[in-house]
């Protein structure tokens, strides 16, 4: 049931279990414009800044919010992707180019984690979460090596697009999915006991899917178990997403952000003027929902708090 827009504010409530989420006078602010496709948030508590991607102009982008400047983080980035922080607050990425996922070390040199399985080089690895453990798990598709746009062109090397594990103490890779078209953003459920992953198939098939998928951990915490279609996307389609600490979903699509209920009910959406790809919480609170638009990168403070990493 729609139960009214919040005029000017970039709400839309489709449940009133929105209301509780949303801070009334709070509005949506763009921070900065002028990337070519915005991706992979990820928030630095200890120095308050975001770090994100600029995929096509092979760059990442950095937002302080002390003074909210931006300026250029890396580059060249090997077209990197997703990215997240680790238990010890370092920056992993997926990165494009290189098809590979990497730890950004205190220092600044960078730590090569996983670019191969059973010898033959990942696809495009494109989005990425750290477990509690310290394992890390990410998604390979082949969006980066499709085209010269957001990597490079070239043969996949691997039998199809999948979802790994990288252990956080052997750093052994394992393959902990493999019922995929083109496995994209993934979380955890707060207690991490489930893992959502998004599957954007349609992409290149007009009868693939478009939905997050949710799927049982298993009691040894590295592997997984049955799985069910936890959200068809009703704009667009789902890209990255983060999960708050009570479990509600927050999803990009081709509108804004959609929010979601842990069973699965869409309750409400942040409307964007431009596609988005993805988001993340941040902020000394984590009430703060950045937002990655195809060219810009927005915020809007919240109701509610995301999930540390740290």
């Amino acid at each position: 049931m729609f139960y009214g827009q919040h005029e000017g504010a970039g709400y839309e409530v489709l449940d009133k279990r929105f209301n509780a989420c949303i801070v009334g006078h709070a509005r949506v602010e763009r921070l900065w414009t002028g990337a070519r496709w915005s991706e992979g948030p990820a928030w630095f508590a200890a120095g308050r800044y975001l770090v994100w991607s600029d995929i096509p102009n092979n760059r990442m982008m950095r937002f302080d919010e002390c003074d909210g400047s931006v300026s250029v983080f890396r580059q060249p980035s090997n077209n990197s992707n997703g990215n997240t922080v680790d238990r010890q607050g370092r920056l992993v990425s997926c990165e494009h180019l290189a098809r590979r996922v990497t730890r950004t070390e205190y220092d600044g040199s960078i730590t090569v984690l996983a670019d191969k399985f059973h010898g033959k080089r990942f696809n495009s690895p494109n989005d990425v979460v750290v477990k509690s453990d310290g394992s890390i798990w990410f998604t390979d598709p082949s969006y980066g090596i499709l085209f010269d746009y957001e990597g490079g062109k070239a043969t996949s090397e691997l039998d199809a697009c999948h979802v790994y594990r990288i252990d956080g103490t052997s750093g052994e890779v394992t393959r902990v999915a493999d019922d995929f078209e083109k496995p994209n953003g993934l979380a955890f459920s707060p207690d991490e006991k489930h893992l959502y992953i998004a599957d954007t198939g349609i992409t290149h098939n007009e009868a693939g899917p478009k939905h997050i998928r949710k799927i049982d951990v298993k009691p040894d915490g590295k592997s997984l178990g049955a799985s069910h279609v936890f959200a068809d996307c009703t704009a667009g389609l789902f890209d990255g997403f983060r999960v708050d600490r009570d479990g509600r979903i927050w999803t990009s699509a081709a509108d804004g952000v959609h929010c979601y209920l842990p069973d699965g009910t869409l309750i409400g959406k942040i409307l964007i003027p431009e596609l988005v790809s993805n988001v993340c919480f941040g902020g000394p609170r984590l009430n703060r929902l950045f937002i990655c638009g195809t060219t810009s990168l927005y915020s809007i403070y919240l109701a509610i708090n995301g999930i540390s990493q740290v």
